[in-house]
């Protein structure tokens, strides 16, 4: 019989094998769930998940592929703020978890990846299933280890859970030999708290110098603009956003990464910037004297032509990480810190300089920004005979307006970025990787992470054919995510570019031949499947599939030509966009006015908000 010791509330054997180790810190870190898929080099550890998982500490989630494992973690870490955790054997196991961590590394988001490895005397032998994914991941995680003894396992988990949720968040990655996993060992508890790593202190409070020049810089503005990244999502920094926009009137965009960080029913939003951004957030950050960057990185798929992104501005950067502030844009007051710590310093500073609350300055600069919303607004097309991919996405985010949202990457992405009006965390998508294939399994990884929520899944068929073998771990788990299709043939995205700017010449980006039928496809995995052809069965579709107490595929079919705009070409300024389409001044302009219920811009003849029918 193995002898135990009790500490604090719990049992721990003296002697205990590396892959107990490795369950029993995981539970500690707060490990509810695990995304993976079994192989020989990890099955001493799956064995000791069989027995975590029948004492009810945690559960695993079976995946189809590897790729789904990471991008599940991930979608779990962006919908709750904590550490995602996925496994996979060695070789094909973990090179499939490498997209996935990838995509966690661009987007900064935290997760531990543990992967099996062969035994350690096999190590260099190009033994079977051999791979060294501690050197093949290097420049895509913030930090790995490769486990050489059983004992130290309980020091790495808890280093490799603080590494990649504090500072700027990231991927860790730990390899297990096999024989380590089986290996015994005198096994130490580590909790949470009890890691201090001596060359790792991310700097989290801004220089109090440059607290106050950034005030001052803030209330001398005239045409500030609050640009805003995903480090605000990071930090949680929502409040003091929406305080220091409101204190001193500025106007808010964000990038892909930042949508939820600020309402955009305040009439302080100016929606998403940068290549499909709308039109006044582009014209703004063209015309601004002072940007202010809060946890973004100036990426280009913002600035467009960099020498032209702000040229006539003054840059306030805020940012935790340090790498980051002055790499594309040198700013002229750099602040490195967590931005929420870094806000309510500048908050603070206001209030203790007796700063007046709702500037003035900013009076003629926020009417004409108004005046850009109503010449240049996003545009819902409503063809006579087809459904027009933007009035599915429309529809969808009436019925389900508090819904977490995940995407796959192309048209439909940025219609989605552009349409769907999210919450903090509930904007889910890869950003900066730009991965196909990402949205259901980061909609099952979120959902599985916040149950009682609806979440909702918008794919393209191009996009939703990269993973869709994880219908069977929707029907295994019922995991009730819900899934769109915006169906229009062709890999939107590429057809776009080929369209304008080769010729027309439509390489390789045609899906219709070898499409399968979505509804029936999902019905063979079990899972519910619907299609909507006519305009006049959309919404009653959106309404069962979201009723239905199960995962559901919804396969709409859209006008296969449809282009998305703005378009910023690469190369060219903000303000250089494709696809404007200015309202006619030939036309008189209605008097407008925002909805109190859910804040949508309605012409005042109208007695009721044709969104969500309340009375105007």
């Amino acid at each position: 019989m193995v002898a135990s010791f009790k500490l604090s509330t719990d049992v721990i054997p003296v002697k205990c094998s590396g892959a107990f180790a490795l369950m029993d810190s995981l539970c500690r870190h707060g490990v509810k769930h695990i995304f993976g898929y079994p192989g020989g080099a990890i099955l001493p550890i799956y064995d000791e998940l069989y027995r975590s998982e029948a004492r009810g500490e945690l559960q695993h989630i079976l995946v189809r592929h590897e790729q789904a494992a990471a991008h599940a973690a991930d979608g779990y870490a962006r919908a709750t703020g904590k550490v995602g955790v996925c496994f996979g054997t060695s070789g094909p196991g973990a090179t499939n978890l490498v997209t996935g961590i990838a995509t966690a590394q661009m987007d900064s988001i935290p997760m531990v990846i543990i992967t099996g490895q062969v035994s350690r005397a096999a190590i260099g032998s190009d033994a079977f299933q051999e791979i060294d994914i501690f050197g093949i991941t290097l420049p895509i995680v913030k930090h790995s280890y490769v486990a050489r003894n059983a004992k130290d396992i309980p020091w790495i988990i808890a280093q490799a859970f603080h590494i990649a949720s504090t500072g700027r968040p990231g991927p860790v990655l730990v390899d297990i030999p096999k024989d380590v996993g089986l290996e015994e060992c005198d096994y130490i508890p580590v909790n949470p708290g009890e890691v201090k790593l001596s060359g790792y202190r991310p700097t989290v409070k801004g220089n109090p110098r440059q607290i106050t020049a950034a005030v001052e810089l803030i209330a001398s503005a005239k045409q500030p603009l609050l640009y805003v990244g995903g480090g605000a999502i990071s930090s949680n920094a929502y409040g003091q956003i929406q305080e220091l926009a409101e204190r001193f009137q500025l106007p808010v965009t964000t990038t892909l990464m930042g949508l939820g960080a600020f309402d955009e029913h305040n009439p302080l939003s100016v929606g998403m910037l940068g290549m499909h951004g709308t039109a006044y957030a582009n014209f703004a950050v063209c015309e601004c004297d002072l940007l202010i960057a809060v946890g973004a990185r100036f990426d280009d798929r913002v600035t467009g032509k960099l020498d032209e992104f702000a040229a006539r501005a003054k840059v306030i950067h805020i940012d935790i990480d340090p790498a980051e502030v002055g790499k594309n844009r040198r700013p002229d007051i750099p602040i490195v810190g967590d931005v929420r710590q870094v806000l309510e310093q500048i908050l603070q500073r206001a209030r203790e300089l007796d700063l007046p609350e709702g500037d003035t300055l900013t009076q003629d600069w926020l009417a004409r920004i108004d005046r850009w919303k109503q010449d240049y607004p996003l545009v819902i097309p409503h063809p006579d005979e087809t459904i027009s991919p933007q009035e599915v996405i429309v529809e969808v985010g009436r019925q389900a307006p508090n819904a977490y949202y995940t995407t796959d990457v192309g048209q439909h992405q940025m219609w989605s970025a552009q349409f769907l009006k999210t919450g903090p965390n509930r904007w889910i998508s890869s950003a900066g990787l730009g991965t196909m294939g990402f949205g259901l399994p980061a909609a099952m990884g979120a959902k599985v992470a916040v149950p009682d929520e609806e979440v909702i899944c918008i794919s393209g068929d191009a996009s939703f054919q990269m993973n869709l073998q994880e219908l069977a771990t929707l029907a295994q788990y019922n995991i009730k995510a819900k899934i769109v299709i915006i169906n229009n043939g062709w890999q939107g995205m590429v057809r776009q570019w080929q369209e304008t700017f080769y010729g027309e010449r439509y390489s390789s980006s045609n899906m219709e031949i070898g499409m399968p039928d979505f509804p029936l496809l999902a019905q063979a995995f079990g899972v519910k499947g619907l299609v909507v052809h006519h305009r006049s069965e959309l919404s009653q579709a959106i309404a069962e599939m979201l009723n239905y107490d199960g995962p559901v595929l919804l396969d709409v079919h859209v006008k296969r030509d449809e282009n998305c705009y703005p378009m910023v070409e690469p190369g060219k300024a903000n303000s250089q966009m494709l696809g404007l389409q200015k309202q006619s001044p030939d036309i008189p302009k209605k008097e407008i006015v925002i909805c109190n219920n859910c804040g949508t811009r309605n012409p005042a003849d109208n007695h009721f908000c044709p969104e969500c029918g309340s009375k105007l």
